[in-house]
């Protein structure tokens, strides 16, 4: 079963992403790829859509979170727009409210859309790599997410380094 969806469209000085369905690991690449080129990227406002979102998992937000310190870090704006209430407590339930400005409103998805496709369902170093990112993130954004996620990590990282001895 598939979880969900990610769109984004860049244009102008600011990105669009929209979020369809239950945002998992398992559509969290193009956001992941995202974050990752926020360094060099030229934009002052990301908006991420949630008005069609079911659910996220943690990996999930703890790439979001991890597109919001990158974005903070160039001086960008980062909003989560039409979150529903199961969303906002997820997301607040890990202290990630701090790092988020919450609206509501049309988003506007560009035509141009981007909608990478993910990593192959077999590229486990990818996958491995996201889940470690993400909850990396979520321990450093929040000490409370330490004994949340801190065996997680563990796990990610004894798998990642028998997939890399291969």
């Amino acid at each position: 079963m598939s979880s969900g969806e990610t769109i984004i469209s860049g244009s102008g000085d600011r990105y669009a992403v929209k979020v369809i369905g239950r945002g998992t690991f398992e559509c969290v690449a193009p956001l992941r790829a995202l974050a990752k080129q926020l360094d060099t990227a030229d934009f002052k406002k990301i908006e991420i859509d949630l008005a069609d979102c079911h659910g996220l998992d943690s990996t999930y937000m703890g790439i979001m979170a991890m597109l919001a310190l990158r974005a903070k870090k160039i001086n960008a704006s980062i909003f989560i727009c039409n979150a529903d209430a199961a969303n906002r407590t997820l997301l607040c339930g890990l202290g990630l409210k701090k790092l988020f400005q919450f609206t509501e409103g049309a988003v506007e998805i560009g035509a141009e859309c981007q909608a990478e496709t993910p990593a192959p369902a077999d590229d486990k170093v990818a996958h491995a790599e996201t889940v470690l990112d993400a909850h990396k993130t979520l321990m450093d954004v929040d000490q409370q997410n330490v004994p949340k996620f801190e065996k997680v990590v563990d796990f990610v990282q004894k798998d990642l380094d028998k997939l890399n001895e291969k």
